[in-house]
């Protein structure tokens, strides 16, 4: 699979960036590199002190806390919390290079998690945090993923997967994860359709694992159709339903007076054609 074709980091600002003003990507360079200039210690050294910093804050806590037999104040609990996380997000996403410290975006978390930027657990993983713009976690969906799946370190992040993967592809989760795919593709705002290369590419992914000789009969066939140059949601949705409703190879109970997009009725034929 080409790099640059892949639908998960191919946007130019595949970069990670915070809420409130302050983001991560390529506007930020110059404020980072100011920040780096007045301060010579690594990344990794900035989540220690702000694990150590959380620790002692939650210690203190103890035995302070409203009711029987005293405990954490939840207040405190939280904010250390956040800055666990905020620390996390600073040593994935922040090298050092040449004095300056810039942020790497997608593909160096990907690095640290030792996963490949084409693997389908990365898009799951942006559908975990609810992240709205392909490319990007913001600091709040950042946040709100990790304490979802109670990961605060690299180590226990790569743990997750699993249990991640299961719950995608659970039935009712994978159909709110399915069009999702299709949504983190539209790079811009008023975007309706992608292209037919990124679809093929987003089907392998999305549907490859459950659906593998569906899926490469589809996406040989929009590679080598020349009547459609793109795919719109109503059709991306008929091939789910084709996959889950259409015997296979066999087709016997497809029915074009269904209301089946016509691009399915295309590769049904198609597929007719070609088998006799």
């Amino acid at each position: 699979m080409e790099r640059k074709g892949n639908p998960i980091s191919r946007h130019p600002k595949n970069q990670i960036q915070e809420t409130q003003g302050e983001q991560w990507g390529p506007t930020a360079n110059s404020k980072l590199a100011t920040e780096a200039e007045s301060s010579a210690r690594p990344a990794r050294s900035t989540r220690a002190a702000a694990e150590a910093a959380a620790a002692a804050e939650e210690e203190a806590a103890v035995g302070k806390g409203s009711g029987r037999g005293g405990g954490i104040q939840p207040s405190i609990r939280g904010g250390a919390a956040r800055r666990r996380h905020e620390a996390l997000l600073e040593e994935v996403v922040v090298v050092r290079r040449g004095g300056h410290r810039r942020p790497e975006g997608i593909e160096t978390l990907c690095s640290h998690l030792e996963v490949p930027h084409t693997d389908v657990r990365i898009l799951m993983l942006a559908w975990k945090m609810g992240c709205e713009k392909q490319g990007y976690f913001t600091l709040d969906e950042w946040r709100s993923g990790l304490k979802a799946l109670r990961a605060d370190t690299i180590n226990k992040l790569k743990k997750a997967f699993p249990e991640l993967v299961q719950e995608v592809t659970r039935p009712s989760n994978f159909q709110d994860f399915y069009p999702y795919a299709f949504r983190y593709c539209l790079t811009e705002d008023k975007k309706k359709c992608i292209e037919i290369p990124v679809a093929c590419e987003l089907l392998n992914l999305v549907l490859g694992l459950q659906f593998r000789p569906q899926v490469d009969k589809l996406v040989n066939y929009l590679k080598h159709q020349s009547e459609y140059k793109v795919i719109n949601m109503d059709q991306w949705m008929g091939f789910l339903r084709f996959c889950n409703e259409i015997n296979f190879p066999s087709l016997d109970n497809y029915d074009s007076d269904l209301a089946w997009p016509l691009i399915l009725d295309n590769f049904v034929e198609w597929l007719r054609e070609n088998k006799s």
